[in-house]
């Protein structure tokens, strides 16, 4: 008998922001200085983080443009119904891309072709958490363009898709008092869940174990309205490399190394301890790697070596506090779902990654139904549904 895969719940989807979503959402007063998609020459160049830069002649491609920052879109961050020989670091341009990466209409329409009932999607343009406004230099047009965006996110990306899109905030990072009283207002809007970075110190913030408390009105914020924080990998503007001259690839197989620390970072810091409601999401890292973690962890704590400055404020075994708290999420980890009862089948979410490069779009519920067949249907719908709801306090249908 075949297995049945119900609809499902994407932890982990991505939007290519209309290119006019500021220009129309800023406060008039700072739409001069609103970014904008602008068409510009490009070559590629060598020792650039993106494979390509603007040029006096060449080709055209879509560039976004924000004061000094001028950043194109590859192949691989929409490559959604593209043949596989075209995805590469290559730039694209928005009459390229299918629909669905920035046509809401369109993204419901690919989700049901694929199984997804419904979805959160991650910024593009923002980076994963938002901090390409972080860097920028004007920090009152900064914050207006965060809540630009996340007054776009919910009035109009999900606002009439009958809750088939899941909002997804972002925050002024560089102030987590602001930061705070953008989770309140965006939660008084039903939004629960919100794009955090997995390594604030690889930004240049302060780390989730700073002395002076410097992410408490924050995560505070989180545990009072039960707003998730979704971490990406990538979403500290760094990925873990074995050398300068090793193939992009070793890049993306270590992709979930990042994370590894994030969740380490997390579990021996005693936030979890402090904000008792507070959540977390890690999304495209894959589970297989946590059972280790959780067991080092655990561990490190039972020896009890002063030299570990393990916080006093953690009494338990570190593990004992991922529970209804910290979830993992994979679109394509057959080992970790043979690990499930190490992590715990009520901290697993499954994503599709529309329409990224590693995205399973359009047999995302094809996979599962392979994956997951050995599973009971108990389990299954956990992992492709239920643990999602619980996670972002959505309702168990749509009306």
């Amino acid at each position: 008998m075949s297995v049945v895969i119900p609809p499902i719940v994407s932890v982990d989807d991505h939007v290519v922001e209309p290119p006019d979503l500021w220009l129309r959402w800023l406060p008039e007063k700072y739409r001069d200085l609103a970014p904008r998609v602008v068409p510009l020459s490009w070559e590629y160049g060598p020792g650039l983080k993106q494979p390509f830069r603007p040029a006096a002649s060449g080709p055209e491609t879509d560039f976004w443009v924000y004061g000094d920052i001028v950043q194109g879109i590859t192949t691989g961050m929409a490559s959604a119904g593209l043949p596989g020989v075209r995805i590469d670091s290559s730039p694209i341009r928005f009459d390229d891309m299918r629909p669905g990466c920035y046509d809401s209409k369109a993204r419901v329409e690919d989700n049901t072709v694929n199984g997804v009932e419904r979805c959160v999607c991650f910024p593009t343009f923002p980076r994963f958490a938002g901090q390409i406004f972080l860097w920028g230099k004007d920090k009152a047009v900064d914050l207006a363009c965060v809540k630009a965006y996340n007054d776009w996110m919910i009035e109009e990306w999900c606002g009439d898709s009958g809750g088939r899109l899941i909002p997804l905030c972002i925050i002024p990072l560089w102030d987590p008092v602001a930061a705070a009283n953008e989770v309140q207002r965006n939660a008084a809007r039903g939004a629960r869940a919100v794009a955090f970075t997995e390594l604030p110190a690889s930004l240049d913030l302060p780390s989730i174990h700073d002395a002076d408390g410097y992410w408490d009105p924050f995560f505070r914020a989180c545990s009072e309205t039960s707003t998730a924080l979704c971490i990406h990998i990538g979403s500290s503007s760094t990925m873990a490399n074995s050398s300068a001259d090793a193939p992009l690839g070793v890049r993306i197989a270590g992709s979930a190394l990042n994370p590894q620390l994030s969740l380490i970072d997390w579990l021996l810091s005693g936030q979890l301890v402090k904000h008792p409601n507070l959540k977390i999401a890690y999304s495209e890292c894959q589970i297989g790697w946590m059972p280790y973690i959780l067991e080092r962890v655990d561990s490190i704590w039972r020896r009890g070596y002063k030299l570990s400055e393990i916080p006093a404020i953690i009494t338990e075994p570190p593990s004992s506090y991922l529970a209804g708290r910290v979830y993992g999420c994979f679109f394509e980890d057959d080992f970790g779902l043979l690990s499930r009862y190490s992590i715990g089948v009520e901290q697993i979410t499954f994503e599709s990654d529309y329409p990224h490069q590693d995205s399973t779009w359009p047999n995302t519920k094809g996979y599962a139904e392979v994956a997951m067949a050995d599973l009971p249907p108990d389990e299954i719908h956990k992992i492709c549904r239920g643990n999602a709801i619980e996670l972002f306090d959505l309702p168990l249908q749509l009306s």
